[in-house]
């Protein structure tokens, strides 16, 4: 391996300085990048042509953001999709700007894209001021640790700039990031079209006294802090050269040079830096912050990726450690989070196996409080806390710095939240210390082994609509085709798991929870699992489905009331009419059936025909 020298200035000044645009999809954000790179010379040769081109086709006058849409169908559409990062320079100075979509549907694609940034430009239509994905862009701001936030308050023009409305425009905006402990460093009214206040002073605002936003960039401090503080390298991977093995990763803060000594934090072990390795470069022992490196280490120790390389022997520079941690979260997920769901929890390079230990407080986002909630809805903002089946090594989330950024992924690797780990998170007084683990076997293995998906089918209907019946035969029929089937039927559940429970509505609800529980247990195991279960109220089987969670089948087994009178297959609707059996559904008890159930099955005495229904659909959903 080649190695390089890396001298000081090379690392405060070589790194670009990223800085994330955000505003409402309406408030001019991406004409205001185009711009920015018209007034720092920074667009490519021939750019100018062809957005003069494209705005005269389209009867405008020369339309900037045109610069940000790679494809046609963005320009028909009026919207920027992606998240791009774009370079320029200021006086001699690199910067990247992270233009991050605006629209609610894209949020998700700010998340991963403004995490490394070091300052923000909120934008805001002077006319309309203030708006919820104004509020939602404040609360991503803080939840990615963005403490140096410049205001542009755009198309000043159509309210003429005037003084008095701008002033209300801004002190509303200084109100709602101060409630955020977001410092706003400038706000600057400004026409990102006309170029007013963002390269030369606008004759238009003479009352206006603050810089312009090109000299309130460079105001913006290069990312340099990141190397006074102690070092971190997440182990990226392991190679080996020649018979020498070297350990590769990114310093994510301080520096290291050859001779000092490191522990690996997931093993426990110490070593000493005995090189430190660059690629096709001369050799230099010292590297900072920002750098891709390799170090080979003494004695040769094998780390695994995610593991975190930091100071041995000093505590004071050695990172936190905990199972139950605190979280601020923004969840991305079409479905509320709801206490008790598992993720994959993204850490630099590391993954840990996390479940959903309470949900502490909500955020209103129309005035910004926290409450308590039993969940957090789809692109809500909240704290929780995470429980991990083992300690973990990490440092608490800091403004502009990458300590602690977290970002939640579910079972399909698909980001459904933004994580910041605030801290260790104490056990609540008289609670047990549980750490759920997980399994490391992925679903794809899963359902290559077994050659189907998973699925739970719950089965809801009337005492005597024949839900056993049914799912016993649909074992057979499935089983016969090599499916890995196991049915979950009411009277074996009571006979063992719940033989403790009774029927009163707090019993039936904690017997529905205890097998919706052993359900996801089953399914998480890659099973198709046929629960038969009366569960005759909406509100216990939604509990069932939030613990379930997207496996979740509804099937209303449809039998008329009459015919299961008729039945009666254990003489308990007698008994019930007897009054010898209290609260029975379906005569002392109301039975509630489903509103929108995925499948219908009759109940007419077809059995036959009832399992066919039934196979038919559990094909289509595993298959």
């Amino acid at each position: 391996m080649t190695q390089t020298h890396s001298p000081s200035s090379q690392v405060r000044h070589g790194v670009s300085t990223p800085i994330v645009i955000v505003g409402h999809v309406d408030h001019g954000k991406s004409t205001l990048i185009g711009r920015l790179l018209y007034d720092t010379d920074s667009l490519p040769d021939g750019r100018l042509v062809q957005i003069v081109e494209s705005s005269r086709k389209r009867g405008l006058a020369v339309e900037w953001s045109f610069l940000l849409d790679s494809l046609q169908i963005e320009r028909d559409q009026g919207v920027t999709v992606d998240s791009t990062r774009i370079p320029f320079q200021l006086d001699g100075r690199d910067f990247v700007i992270v233009d991050a979509p605006g629209h609610r549907q894209f949020l998700r694609n700010m998340i991963t894209g403004a995490a490394d940034a070091e300052a923000a430009v909120l934008v805001v239509d002077a006319a309309e001021g203030v708006r919820e994905q104004t509020r939602r862009h404040a609360m991503l701001l803080r939840l990615i640790g963005i403490n140096h936030v410049i205001v542009l308050l755009n198309k000043a023009d159509s309210i003429g700039f005037d003084e008095a409305r701008l002033k209300q425009v801004e002190g509303d905006i200084r109100q709602l990031l101060g409630r955020l402990e977001i410092n706003v460093n400038q706000v600057i009214p400004a026409s990102a079209r006309d170029g007013d206040n963002i390269a030369t002073r606008s004759e238009k605002a003479d009352w206006y006294r603050g810089p312009t936003l090109l000299e309130a960039l460079s105001l913006i401090q290069p990312p340099a802090s990141r190397h006074a503080l102690p070092f971190r390298m997440p182990v990226q991977d392991v190679y080996r050269f020649e018979g020498i093995r070297y350990v590769a990763g990114r310093i994510e803060r301080g520096t290291v040079r050859e001779g000092d000594r490191l522990e690996i934090g997931g093993q426990g072990q110490e070593a000493t830096v005995a090189e430190v390795c660059r690629w096709h470069a001369p050799h230099h022992p010292v590297a900072g912050a920002g750098e891709s490196i390799a170090l080979r280490l003494e004695p040769d120790l094998v780390p695994d990726r995610g593991d975190l390389l930091f100071p041995a022997g000093d505590e004071a520079a050695a990172p936190l450690k905990a199972a139950r941690l605190r979280t601020r979260l923004f969840w991305l997920r079409g479905e509320p989070l709801r206490v008790g769901e598992s993720f994959r929890l993204r850490l630099a390079t590391a993954e840990h196996d996390v479940t959903v230990a309470s949900i502490d407080a909500v955020v209103d986002l129309d005035d910004l409080s926290l409450s308590p909630a039993d969940e957090v809805p789809p692109d809500g903002f909240a704290e929780i806390t995470l429980a991990v089946a083992r300690n973990i090594l990490f440092d608490p989330f800091a403004p502009g710095m990458p300590d602690g950024r977290g970002v939640l992924v579910d079972r399909h690797q698909k980001i459904v939240g933004g994580a910041p780990l605030i801290g260790p998170a104490a056990l609540p007084e008289g609670a047990k210390a549980i750490h759920p683990t997980a399994s490391g076997v992925s679903d794809a293995v899963r359902a290559g082994l077994r050659g189907h998906g998973r699925a739970v089918f719950w089965m809801t209907g009337l005492p005597g609509a024949g839900k056993s019946t049914i799912a016993r035969h649909a074992e057979e029929a499935l089983s016969r085709e090599g499916l890995h089937v196991t049915v979950l039927d009411g009277d074996t559940v009571r006979s063992g798991l719940c033989s403790d429970l009774g029927f009163s509505p707090e019993d039936r609800r904690e017997n529905i929870r205890r097998v919706a529980h052993v359900a996801r247990i089953l399914v998480d195991a890659g099973q198709i699992v046929l629960v038969a279960l009366v569960s005759p109220l909406i509100r216990d089987r939604a509990m069932a489905k939030a613990i379930i969670g997207e496996d979740w089948h509804e099937v209303f087994v449809d039998t008329a009331p009459e015919l299961c009178r008729r039945r009666d297959p254990k003489g308990l609707y007698a008994q019930a009419e007897e009054g010898r059996i209290a609260e029975f559904t379906g005569v002392s008890s109301a039975y509630e059936a489903p509103e929108k159930p995925d499948v219908v099955v009759p109940g007419d005495g077809d059995v036959a025909r009832s399992v066919r229904h039934l196979t038919d659909a559990v094909h289509k959903v595993v298959r």
